[in-house]
C-alpha cells in the first residue's frame, strides 16, 4: 500500500483537523446524505493538483474553506496533507516518505508543499505523473460521475485510457519536447533575424577595411608628396619673410628721412606765410589808402571838369542869368520847402512854434542866396579866370591822380611777389608729402604682403597639424636641404602641388582613414558576433533536429504503448462486461483522425472565467464505445438504462485499472444505481481490484461495505463540523472468531 493517510484542515465541512489513516487494500467511507463523505474525495482531487472549482462542487477558490457556524468560528486557509509510502520508491524522489500539502487562502491563492518545503504547481504534478497519479481523470471518480466516461466525447475518452496507460508522463515529456521546440524555433528565428540585422553593418565595415587598405597606399604616396610640398613651401616662405622684411625696414627708413623733411618744409612754409602774411596785410592797408585818395582825387578831378566846363560854357554867352547858372529842378525844390514851411506856420497857433519855422524859412533862403552868389558871374574877366583856376586845379588833382595810380600798381606787384614765394614753399611741402605717400603706400603694399606671408606661415603651420591628426608621417623637413628650383619656380607650381595633396587628404578622410584602427575594432568584433550566432543558429538547428526526433520518439511510443494498452483494456473490458451482464461484449474503437481544436466543447470549465489561450487546430483520433448487451440490440450508448449505463461505466473504469494499475483508486458512490444482484458482483470486482490497487469506496451498499477492510463513519452534528469513527473490519472479524 503506497496512501498512508490524508490529513483535512479547515477543508470545506471539515473545520477541525481530521486524519484518515489506510491501512487496508480497501477502505470504506461512509455515512448519512450531507454528512461530507464527498469531501473527502474532493480533498484527494484537491491536494493532487485539481484547477477546476466545479470539478470540486464550487466556484471561487473561498468556497473550499471552512465557512464557520455558531459554534466553530470560519477558517482563514483550507489545508490538505496526503502522505505516501515511497519505500518502493513509488514517487521519483530520494524520501522513505512524502507528503504532499496544498493550502488555499481566502484571497485565493494556493500554496503547494513536498514534504515541508514550497514548491510549484507544475513540480507536484511532474512528481505524480511519474507514478501514474493524477488529481482528475478515471482514478478519482466522483458522485454522480460514473457514466463520465460514457458521457465523454471520443477525444476525452481517449485522454482518460491515455492516463489510465500511464502515458502522461510521456505527453508530458512531449508537450516539454514541443515548447522547447518552440522557444527553439523562436530562438532561430532572433538568430536569423539577428544576423539579418548584423549582415549590412558587417558588409558595410568590410568595405570599409577595404577603403582603409586604400587609403594606406594613398596615405604613403601623400607622405612623399607632403615631405616634398612641406620643404619647399617653408624654404620658400623663409626666403619671402627675409626679404620683404629688408624691404620693409629700407622704406621704413626712407619714409623717417620725408617725414623730417615734410616736418621742415612745413616750418618753413609756416614761418614765410606768417611773414608773408603780414607784409600783404601791410601793403593791403596801405593800397586800400591809397586806393581812397586815388577815388577822392578822381571825384575832385570830375567835379573841376564840370565846374570847368560850366564855367568855358558861361563865357560863351553874353547874358548870364542865375537860371542859366543853378538847375531849374533845385529852385523849384527849393519853392515847394518854403511854401511847405509857410503853411506850417499858418496853420499853427503857437507863437513860439511860429517863429521857429521863420527862422527856419530865413535861414534856408540865407543858404539858397549865399549859394547863388558863389556861382553868379558878375563879369567875362571873371569867368576867364575861374576858368584858369579851375584848370590848374584840375592838372594838379590829375597829376596826383597818376601818381597815386604808380604807386598802388607797385604795391600789387609786391603783394603778388610775396604771395609767389608762399606758393612756392606749398608746392615744395606738397611735392614732398606726395612723396610721404608713395612710401607710406610702399610699405602698406610691403605690409600687406608680409601679412599674406603670415597667412601662408599659418596655413602652413595648420597643414602640418592636419597631416599629424591623419597619422600621415612627415619627415625632419626643417633641417632638410632646399629642394631644386624651390625659390625660383612659379608659385603657380607649388599651388598645383597643393592641390594634389589636398585631393589626396580628401580621399583619405572619405576612406575614414582618421578613425581606421576603430573601424577595423568593430569590423572584428561584428565578424566574430556574427560567427558566434552562426555557431549558435547551428547548434539551435541541430538542437531543434534532436526535439524533433525527440517528439518523433515520443509519439511512437506514445502510439505503441497506447494501441498494447487498449488491446488489453479492451480484452479486460470483455471479460468484467460478461461478469456483470452475464455475457454480450464491449469494446473501445479507434475512431478516424478528425481535425479538432484543442479545446473542446463539451469539455469542463472553470466557472472562475479563468482566461484559457485557444491553440491551433491538431489531427486527433478519438475513442467511441460499441457495447452488444445479451438478449439487446443495442446500436448506441444513448437507448442504455440508468442501471446499464453505471454497469458499462464500472467495467470501463475497472478494465482501464487492470493494464497499468494506479496506486490507489477513489470510487464515490459508483454503485449508487445498482440493485442488489449487480451489488455482489461489484464487490467482487471491488475484492479483485484491491489485489492490484488500493481502493478507497464511499458507498451506502452494504456488499461494498463488507468487502472492505476498515470502515470510516463520517458524521455531522449540530456544528455543522464533520466528523470521523473508524472501525477495522478485519480486526473485528478475528475478535468475533
Amino acid at each position: 500500500m503506497y496512501l498512508k493517510s490524508i490529513e483535512l484542515a479547515g477543508f470545506k465541512s471539515f473545520g477541525k483537523k481530521t486524519e484518515l489513516r489506510f491501512g487496508s487494500p480497501i477502505a470504506a467511507i461512509v455515512g448519512p446524505n450531507g454528512s461530507g463523505k464527498s469531501n473527502v474525495a474532493e480533498a484527494f482531487r484537491f491536494v493532487l493538483g485539481e484547477q477546476s472549482m466545479k470539478s470540486m462542487r464550487s466556484k471561487r477558490g473561498e468556497d473550499l474553506i471552512w465557512g464557520g457556524s455558531p459554534a466553530q468560528p470560519r477558517a482563514n486557509r483550507g489545508a490538505v496533507k496526503v502522505i505516501f509510502d515511497n519505500s518502493k520508491r513509488l514517487l521519483d524522489i530520494d524520501f522513505k516518505e512524502v507528503t504532499i500539502e496544498r493550502v488555499v487562502y481566502r484571497d485565493g491563492q494556493n500554496e503547494y508543499l513536498l514534504n515541508g518545503t514550497q514548491v510549484r504547481l507544475k513540480d507536484v504534478i511532474r512528481l505524480l505523473a511519474g507514478a501514474n497519479i493524477g488529481g482528475s481523470g478515471y482514478q478519482i471518480i466522483s458522485q454522480g460521475e460514473a457514466d463520465r466516461v460514457l458521457n465523454a466525447s471520443p477525444r476525452e475518452r481517449r485522454e482518460m485510457v491515455e492516463d489510465a496507460l500511464g502515458l502522461k508522463l510521456y505527453q508530458h515529456k512531449k508537450a516539454e519536447s514541443e515548447r522547447k521546440l518552440e522557444e527553439t524555433g523562436v530562438n532561430i528565428e532572433k538568430t536569423k533575424s539577428l544576423r539579418r540585422e548584423i549582415a549590412p553593418h558587417l558588409n558595410f565595415l568590410r568595405s570599409q577595411v577595404q577603403k582603409l587598405e586604400k587609403a594606406r597606399e594613398l596615405k604613403e604616396d601623400l607622405a612623399v608628396k607632403l615631405n616634398d610640398y612641406l620643404a619647399r613651401e617653408h624654404a620658400w616662405i623663409s626666403q619671402e619673410d627675409a626679404r620683404l622684411a629688408e624691404e620693409a625696414r629700407a622704406e621704413e627708413a626712407a619714409l623717417k628721412s620725408l617725414s623730417s623733411r615734410v616736418e621742415a618744409a612745413r616750418g618753413k612754409t609756416s614761418t614765410s606765410s606768417g611773414k608773408g602774411g603780414s607784409a600783404i596785410a601791410e601793403l593791403q592797408t596801405t593800397i586800400a589808402e591809397r586806393e581812397k585818395k586815388l577815388s577822392d582825387a578822381r571825384r575832385k578831378s570830375e567835379e573841376l571838369a564840370r565846374e570847368l566846363g560850366r564855367a568855358e560854357g558861361a563865357l560863351q554867352t553874353t547874358n548870364v542869368t542865375v537860371e542859366q547858372i543853378v538847375a531849374v529842378p533845385h529852385v523849384r525844390t527849393f519853392t515847394r520847402e518854403i511854401e511847405e514851411s509857410i503853411a506850417e506856420a499858418e496853420s499853427t497857433d503857437d507863437i513860439a512854434s511860429v517863429r521857429k519855422i521863420l527862422a527856419s524859412v530865413r535861414g534856408r533862403i540865407k543858404a539858397f542866396v549865399d549859394g547863388l552868389t558863389s556861382y553868379a558871374p558878375h563879369t567875362n574877366k571873371e569867368v576867364e579866370e575861374r576858368i584858369k583856376s579851375l584848370s590848374d586845379s584840375l592838372s594838379r588833382v590829375q597829376k596826383e591822380e597818376e601818381s597815386l595810380a604808380g604807386e598802388l600798381e607797385s604795391f600789387r606787384q609786391k603783394i603778388a611777389e610775396v604771395r609767389e614765394q608762399g606758393f612756392t614753399a606749398e608746392r615744395d611741402l606738397v611735392e614732398l608729402e606726395s612723396s610721404v605717400r608713395e612710401a607710406q603706400g610702399k610699405l602698406s603694399s610691403i605690409q600687406m604682403a608680409r601679412t599674406n606671408i603670415a597667412e601662408a606661415k599659418r596655413r602652413f603651420d595648420e597643414e602640418v597639424r592636419e597631416c599629424v591628426a591623419l597619422g600621415i608621417p612627415i619627415g625632419d623637413w626643417k633641417s632638410a636641404g632646399i629642394p631644386e628650383g624651390a625659390l625660383s619656380e612659379e608659385r603657380s607650381v607649388q599651388e598645383k602641388r597643393r592641390r594634389d595633396i589636398e585631393r589626396l587628404k580628401i580621399k583619405i578622410e572619405e576612406s575614414g582613414i582618421g578613425n581606421g584602427d576603430a573601424v577595423i575594432k568593430e569590423f572584428t568584433q561584428t565578424k566574430e558576433r556574427e560567427e558566434f550566432l552562426a555557431r549558435e543558429l547551428d547548434d539551435l538547428e541541430k538542437s531543434a533536429a534532436s526535439l524533433k526526433d525527440i517528439i518523433v520518439e515520443l509519439e511512437k511510443t506514445i502510439d505503441a504503448r497506447f494501441h498494447d494498452g487498449l488491446k488489453q483494456i479492451n480484452e479486460a473490458l470483455k471479460a468484467f462486461f460478461e461478469k456483470l451482464f452475464g455475457g454480450g461484449t464491449a469494446k473501445l474503437i479507434v475512431e478516424a483522425p478528425r481535425r479538432k481544436a484543442a479545446h473542446m466543447p463539451g469539455e469542463d470549465e472553470d466557472e472562475e472565467g479563468e482566461d484559457e489561450v485557444p491553440e491551433e487546430e491538431t489531427l486527433y483520433a478519438g475513442l467511441s464505445i460499441s457495447v452488444s448487451i445479451p438478449r439487446k440490440k443495442i446500436r448506441g450508448l444513448e437507448v442504455l438504462s440508468g442501471g446499464e449505463r453505471a454497469l458499462t461505466s464500472i467495467a470501463l473504469i475497472f478494465s482501464m485499472t487492470q493494464v497499468n494499475p494506479p496506486p490507489f483508486l477513489i470510487l464515490d458512490e459508483t454503485d449508487a444505481a445498482l440493485d442488489e444482484a449487480n451489488s455482489r458482483r461489484y464487490a467482487d470486482m471491488i475484492v479483485e481490484l484491491g489485489a492490484k490497487s488500493q481502493l478507497i469506496v464511499i458507498s451506502h451498499n452494504r456488499a461494498t461495505m463488507a468487502a472492505a477492510g476498515e470502515l470510516y463513519g463520517v458524521t455531522m452534528g449540530s456544528d455543522g463540523v464533520s466528523k470521523l469513527l473508524s472501525v477495522k473490519l478485519e480486526e473485528a472479524e478475528r475478535v468475533a472468531k
